[in-house]
């Protein structure tokens, strides 16, 4: 009513009982509203959304650029996660061409990723930022035209493709709009761009955040960042350059150890303990950055 006197509020869709919404959707648990201004004036939606912030819903966004989605947590819900993830049945590509479930990845295995000139490659996995198969979390759902689906965190970096510019650039997930273009694995094997034609809010149990040596890594063959949380590929990979040393340094003592028991016939093989198996929560290298980048990142840079 400040903003614009004389505009209303248009609600276009609240509680669902007919099921005309995806399942699992918060439209179902009347914890969503689809809205827009009365004069349905989409220069106004910008405002609109920040205004709906503002106002205390936990979860804003662009369902597509004809209303602005809105959505509250329920008072049962866990606290909302501070890093970006995928669900632990999204899937990866190995080296040996075999599909993976997130939840059995596991450190060391290589997996699909992209280069930095946004060629396919394998690239190790080399830790977890994040991993926690209780945590129930809001999750964004990006369907393309043909037919890939990734379900991520809203602060999860995706790369788009700009066809205009002929550029690439990662965004929030939260941020993307229906005909934007991700880059996704197509028959030949190669990473092509298909054009977002479906956007949802969905919620699902378990976390699961791998991070892989090229900092990036294709998911439900959709090419994703391995990053989160701050809007810069190259700013959150150089933060983490310690752990890809430290991942290399292992690598190289691990294979001259092996060398070394190979020569000696004798000597008992000791079981490997799997690391991941034991990690509930968010890598502590991670969460430090997490905490470092108040303090360091600009605050336009962050995802708020």
């Amino acid at each position: 009513m400040n903003q614009w006197p004389g505009v209303k509020l248009r609600v276009i869709e609240s509680w669902d009982e007919d099921n005309s919404h995806e399942n699992n959707s918060l439209h179902y648990e009347g914890r969503a509203v689809d809205i827009t201004t009365s004069d349905c004036d989409r220069s106004k939606y910008g405002m609109l959304a920040r205004l709906a912030v503002e106002s205390g819903f936990d979860w804003v966004y662009y369902k597509s650029r004809a209303h602005i989605h809105c959505s509250v947590k329920s008072d049962a819900m866990h606290p909302t996660h501070i890093s970006g993830c995928f669900t632990p049945e999204s899937t990866v590509i190995t080296e040996s061409g075999a599909t993976k479930l997130m939840s059995d990845l596991r450190i060391g295995d290589r997996v699909l990723s992209m280069s930095e000139k946004g060629e396919p490659v394998y690239s190790e996995v080399i830790l977890f930022m994040d991993r926690n198969m209780e945590q129930v979390q809001d999750f964004v759902k990006i369907g393309t035209e043909d037919g890939a689906v990734l379900t991520v965190t809203p602060a999860h970096l995706i790369l788009t493709w700009n066809p205009k510019k002929g550029l690439m650039d990662y965004v929030f997930a939260e941020d993307i709009e229906e005909n934007d273009f991700v880059l996704v694995k197509d028959a030949h094997g190669s990473l092509s761009p298909q054009r977002v034609v479906k956007l949802s809010a969905v919620v699902r149990k378990g976390v699961v955040a791998p991070l892989t040596a090229e900092g990036t890594i294709v998911v439900n063959s959709v090419a994703a960042s391995c990053y989160a949380i701050v809007k810069s590929q190259s700013l959150a990979h150089w933060s983490m350059a310690p752990v890809r040393v430290i991942a290399k340094l292992e690598s190289w003592l691990s294979s001259k150890s092996n060398a070394v028991s190979s020569t000696q016939s004798n000597e008992i093989a000791t079981p490997k303990l799997d690391t991941t198996q034991q990690q509930n929560g968010v890598h502590w290298y991670a969460k430090m950055l997490y905490t470092l980048k108040d303090y360091v990142v600009p605050r336009s840079w962050r995802y708020q």
